[in-house]
């Protein structure tokens, strides 16, 4: 099988472990197979995907789409090298403001699925890199959120204390102070 699953400490997020074949002329893999995602608890529905370049250093998050349109979403790196950061925001999770750091690459082919109710940031550890990432909803303007990338009730623990930032990420609010706006709900029948 072209593809290893892998649950990780919170429930809900899942690695994905993708396997190409190489041979004299390059390799071929595939990124997304819906019958085989889906028996992991990976949803087929993907209606938008986003392509990002970042130079190294910058950090991009924390970013979520609030509900009804709340966004799951599949990230992996076509070229470079990201610390990629999953942060819970579900109301009754036992994980609630739980933060989970993976390292993708190119060279290491994984993928992460982040379900709704998670902002998603993440650090370009090398001198580029190309993100792309598939979401279950498609961007709604007026949804469209976040929480400060160094909120201390959350404590990531970044490579760079002081990364390149946008004026937006950088001026995103505190979790204490959206605390009460998230309405994402964990249910725990649909964990995977």
């Amino acid at each position: 099988m072209p593809f290893e699953f892998r649950s990780l400490p919170i429930t809900g997020l899942v690695l994905v472990e993708r396997k190409s074949f190489e041979d004299a002329r390059g390799f071929f893999e595939e990124t997304f197979k819906e019958s085989v995602f889906g028996v992991h608890g990976i949803p087929g529905a993907f209606p938008q995907d986003n392509h990002s370049y970042s130079r190294g250093g910058v950090l991009r998050g924390l970013h979520f789409q609030l509900p009804p349109r709340a966004q799951g979403k599949l990230v992996y790196v076509v070229t470079g090298e990201i610390l990629d950061v999953a942060v819970d925001l579900r109301a009754g999770s036992p994980w609630f403001a739980r933060w989970h750091a993976v390292v993708l690459s190119e060279k290491n082919r994984r993928m992460l699925y982040l379900p709704p109710g998670f902002a998603h940031g993440f650090y370009v550890r090398s001198e580029a890199a190309h993100v792309v990432y598939k979401v279950t909803e498609e961007y709604a303007a007026a949804l469209d959120a976040g929480v400060r990338w160094d909120d201390p009730d959350v404590g990531v623990q970044w490579p760079n204390p002081d990364p390149q930032l946008s004026d937006r990420d950088a001026s995103l609010p505190w979790l204490r102070d959206v605390r009460e706006k998230l309405a994402f709900q964990y249910v725990e029948e649909s964990a995977t």
